[in-house]
């Protein structure tokens, strides 16, 4: 009987097309190799992980069988699998084309392949199809800006050596560059994701019925902030003025891979449809807050006439409509007198209302207060134009005559606040909705208008 032949050890094998057994020679398995891309946490690509938080928030969306969902950033697809078991389609947005793939990948043979559609882009620049309820985990990181802050202070500081007047120059225009920067690469859902899509979602001529999204804890808690808490915001306002917002759960750091730097909540926006929804013009009431709330802890007195470009605006505002409705604008200069006296009556009352509050308040500003925590990203190109506009502007006395038409309108805005809504000593962190509305009513009242 003749031998077994054996496999010499560290050995050719018998034929060069043959597969590497896993127990043959050396006896170790050679490494498996992990084909799974790196997550790009600058797109905010941070996968839930946790299938409990996925279950929770497909059922909070309640979703019928007859429902299309719209789904921002599906990443690779553990929210995607649930919602196509219980809806007829599920429309994923995402922007990196590797996670499309992935997620495309992963109903591939099944039956719920036919139920998928993949769009590819930024879902805030994309035309949305029509759909019934719209899930998201939200992307967003925050990303540390101590780099481009450090290397503006180092800058600075080496400009303050050299001369003031250089400083100046070099420091107004490095201010505007790294600001940009930062707005830019800060991934954050606070400034560049998350208010732009629920605006989005709020202005669409047919909302969604219902939205369930993972933010930001501060953003979500900013969603559901009450007048007089710390968070309450323009983005309060609207989002509760146009929908009932509802806190559903907290979701930890830990049910993410990788970890963001922050916590997260999921609320669900269901917006007011047919009778309950308000009959105001989407663009006068944004228009409104934003003047309202760019000084949210000072009165609304110095918010609308302690500020120049505000009071630019208004009478931009002001005289298109006359010209639209045909009637006459005077554009003569203003009585001197009349406007001295004016101006030292007006800061009087500033003077007088900072004193009693205990804050130091400025009359005249040349821009906007740093007291506005609100969002800029979805903010019109007229405001940001302002915005950029007042810091190149240096901060030099006006001596430019002020015509009639501006002190009417002056005196209009004087009127709306203190005479016909009483609300010039309130302040915007403390008023609710039907306070806004009476100021909106007043001001078209008096031919005021802000879009």
């Amino acid at each position: 009987m003749g031998k077994v032949k054996q496999a010499k050890r560290n050995g050719a094998s018998s034929s060069p097309y043959q597969k590497p057994s896993g127990g043959g020679g050396s006896g170790h398995s050679a490494p498996a190799k992990n084909n799974v891309f790196k997550f790009n946490t600058n797109f905010g690509q941070h996968i839930l992980k946790n299938p409990g938080v996925s279950d929770a928030i497909v059922d909070k969306a309640y979703l019928k069988p007859t429902d299309t969902v719209l789904e921002i950033g599906p990443g690779t697809g553990n929210l995607t699998v649930r919602i196509l078991e219980r809806a007829k389609k599920c429309i994923c947005v995402e922007l990196d084309p590797r996670m499309a793939a992935e997620v495309t990948k992963r109903v591939q043979g099944t039956p719920e392949q036919r139920k998928l559609e993949v769009i590819l882009g930024d879902v805030i620049k994309t035309e949305l199809p029509q759909f019934d309820v719209c899930i998201s985990n939200t992307p967003y990181q925050v990303l540390s800006t101590c780099l481009p802050v450090c290397f503006l202070l180092a800058f600075v500081a080496c400009l303050l050596l050299a001369c003031l007047l250089v400083v100046r120059s070099f420091h107004l225009r490095l201010s505007r560059k790294g600001s940009s920067l930062s707005t830019d690469k800060k991934g954050n859902t606070l400034r560049q994701i998350s208010s732009p899509l629920v605006f989005k979602l709020l202005a669409m001529p047919n909302p969604p019925r219902t939205s369930v999204l993972m933010f930001q804890r501060e953003f979500a808690l900013r969603l559901t902030a009450r007048p007089g808490d710390p968070l309450y915001s323009r983005i309060s306002v609207n989002a509760q003025f146009w929908a009932k917002i509802t806190h559903i759960m907290k979701v930890g750091k830990n049910n993410f891979r990788p970890p963001p730097q922050v916590e997260s909540s999921v609320v669900r926006i269901e917006p007011k449809v047919g009778k309950d929804r308000p009959n105001v013009s989407w663009d006068e009431w944004d228009g409104l807050l934003r003047v309202c709330f760019v000084r949210k802890n000072k009165t609304l007195r110095a918010s609308w006439l302690g500020t120049r470009e505000v009071l630019a605006m208004v009478e931009k505002n002001y005289r298109t409509w006359c010209a639209l409705n045909g009637i006459p604008v005077d554009d003569s200069e203003a009585d001197e007198t009349m406007d001295a006296t004016t101006t030292t009556t007006s800061a009087g009352e500033e003077e007088a209302a900072a004193a009693a509050d205990g804050m130091d308040v400025d009359v005249v500003d040349d821009g906007y207060d740093d007291d506005n925590d609100d969002d800029e990203d979805d903010a019109p190109d007229f405001f940001k134009e302002l915005k950029r506009s007042a810091a190149a502007t240096p901060k030099t006395k006006s001596r430019r005559k002020k015509t009639k038409v501006a002190e009417l309108v002056r005196e209009k805005i004087r009127k709306v606040l203190e005479d016909v809504t009483e609300l010039a000593d309130k302040r915007s962190g403390k008023c609710d909705e039907t306070d806004f509305l009476r100021l909106l009513f007043a001001f078209n009242e008096e031919g005021i208008h802000f879009s």
